[in-house]
């Protein structure tokens, strides 16, 4: 889609879950050196949403751990951005850079661009880094961070290799119960 201008319509795939999915493959690896050379390389991927959007109530676009032209291209598509920060030590050194690049992306590309929330990702309450990072990232975005935390979770981590959402793979589960909460945060903001 990004490369050799694939329509939508060709590659999304609907899931048995009610939603439907544009995976990425193979071919996306090298998408970052081949995005290099075409003009145009940062707003691919919303010419390829413009027609669509009307179709879906959310379109969520998963981006990599890098600052790329996939990241680029998925900031200039995007109206929201929804920042999940891993409860780890060094998690808002990337963030700084996260929010530099939204402010460039604004600037240039996608003025209408916002930040919808931050959320917590991989939580383990018992050690005391989760719970600083926590409170650090809270004094930083304020009302921007979710109430919700994404725990650590072993069904949340099985779930992905059954090819399976959390909430088909074990609905009972912390992680399941956690992300339907997210879930529900989500369009609550939206709706006011």
């Amino acid at each position: 889609m990004l490369i050799a201008g694939a329509r939508l319509a060709d590659v999304r795939i609907a899931s048995d879950y009610g939603v439907d999915i544009v995976p990425a493959n193979v071919e996306l690896a090298g998408a970052e050196v081949e995005l290099a050379d075409l003009e145009r390389r940062e707003t691919r991927l919303r010419d390829a949403l413009t027609g669509v959007e009307r179709d879906y109530d959310y379109i969520f676009i998963d981006c990599p751990p890098s600052l790329g032209f996939l990241t680029l291209n998925a900031l200039t598509a995007a109206h929201a951005v929804l920042i999940p920060i891993q409860c780890e030590f060094y998690a808002l050194e990337g963030v700084a850079q996260l929010m530099n690049t939204i402010g460039l992306v604004q600037e240039s590309a996608n003025p209408a661009l916002t930040v919808q929330g931050v959320v917590m990702t991989m939580y383990d309450g018992r050690t005391r880094i989760a719970v600083q990072v926590v409170e650090e990232v809270r004094g930083v975005f304020g009302a921007a961070l979710y109430e919700t935390l994404i725990p650590r979770n072993v069904r949340l981590s099985e779930a992905p290799s059954f090819g399976q959402p959390i909430t088909s793979y074990d609905i009972t589960s912390r992680g399941a119960e956690m992300y339907i909460a997210l879930a529900r945060e989500v369009m609550q903001r939206e709706e006011k």
